[in-house]
């Protein structure tokens, strides 16, 4: 439960589960941490990303300039380094805000052109086309956070609704473990193992939400009928948190199959001279 707090924290702050999954794996590569403790911040660093879309959800980017001019001032007078990283920290949040901002305006004509129109329709209407273009979108920005940030911006557009925007984010959640996969491909036999208990995980969440999409857009509609941006965080948010709530307490068993797919022991990258 620890390694959950810890997750969600670290990646709240960093706002990107794919570096704190990579993290993990280095730490694991170098024997700082096992996999049961591994598998406990991966779980968290996806309840901690979901933190990006919710703020941007709030449409924050008036209040942009703000973040940024007093970011930027406290960095350049303060001398003290916990002052400037907590500067740095709010000149990032404005930076994003104002990012945001400028996505969801350069949106709206590709929002109104005709063949977005079209392709709206298709994928609403099929939930497994939505969610491999959420895992093709996110493997190739290698960033869950951006993915959700797209269609936070478009349903603020009103380009898009929940029937296309949950899918989406079905798929966006397994195409994240790309990341770590990649990073873990040059690491040693445990190291993939933290790597594919990212994956796992976010594979059976995927798989345990997959049928029962058309409740659950009715129950995230409910938190806010009139705001689809809102619903699309909402969305984001629930769905992380009941995935943890519900394989948290099963991570030994996870761990246990991976152990499966990847037999070895654990090994633990040594640094120093071979010779």
């Amino acid at each position: 439960y620890i390694g959950v707090l810890v997750g969600a924290g670290v990646t709240a702050i960093i706002q990107s589960s794919s570096a704190t999954t990579v993290m993990v794996v280095s730490f694991v590569n170098a024997g700082l941490m096992n996999l049961l403790q591994a598998a406990g911040v991966i779980m968290g660093a996806n309840i901690g990303t979901t933190i990006t879309a919710q703020m941007v959800s709030f449409n924050l980017d008036a209040i942009a300039p703000l973040f940024i001019g007093a970011g930027a001032i406290v960095l350049l007078v303060a001398k003290k380094k916990r002052v400037r990283d907590l500067a740095s920290i709010a000149l990032g949040f404005g930076i994003l805000f104002m990012g945001m901002g400028v996505m969801s305006g350069a949106m709206k004509p590709i929002a109104e052109a005709s063949w977005f129109r079209e392709f709206v329709i298709v994928v609403a209407d099929n939930s497994i086309l939505g969610l491999l273009a959420g895992l093709g979108m996110t493997a190739v920005v290698q960033s869950s956070s951006a993915t959700t940030g797209i269609l936070v911006a478009l349903a603020t557009t009103g380009a898009i609704d929940m029937r296309l925007a949950f899918p989406v984010i079905l798929g966006c959640n397994i195409a994240t473990c790309v990341t770590a996969i990649l990073a873990s491909l040059g690491a040693n036999r445990t190291a993939k193992k933290a790597a594919l208990v990212h994956l796992l995980f976010n594979t059976i969440g995927a798989i345990i939400f997959f049928p029962f999409i058309d409740p659950f857009i009715r129950l995230v509609t409910a938190t806010d009928p009139t705001n689809v941006a809102r619903q699309v965080a909402n969305a984001h948010t629930i769905f992380n948190v009941t995935v943890t709530v519900l394989l948290l307490p099963l991570s030994a068993y996870l761990v246990k199959i991976v152990n499966k797919i990847l037999p070895g022991d654990a090994e633990i990258e040594k640094e120093g001279a071979i010779y």
